[in-house]
């Protein structure tokens, strides 16, 4: 009985680990999506270089790769909580 009680109190714990890094994952999104929005007003600017544009797309390119990875460590983190699998996830 006691094991049982043990796994359930991790499994609880696990559960409130994830959920709280669900929400700061979505957090973390909404920003950088708004630093997204940010770079495509400063790219209508019509007085910028070549080389000016050349940044601002390169700043795109990794925010909307930064954007995905952290949406697909989302996707996995609802997935798991969804599933009632939650465990605490270690990044190395």
């Amino acid at each position: 009985m006691r094991q049982s009680q043990a796994e359930t109190r991790r499994q609880n714990v696990a559960k409130r680990s994830m959920a709280k890094e669900a929400k700061q994952l979505t957090g973390l999104i909404a920003g950088l999506r708004k630093s997204l929005e940010a770079i495509r007003k400063q790219r209508a600017n019509a007085k910028l270089s070549g080389a000016e544009i050349g940044l601002l797309d390169e700043r795109r390119n990794n925010l909307l790769l930064t954007i995905a990875a952290l949406d697909d460590r989302l996707s996995a983190v609802q997935g798991l909580i969804d599933l009632g699998r939650p465990h605490i996830i270690r990044v190395h």
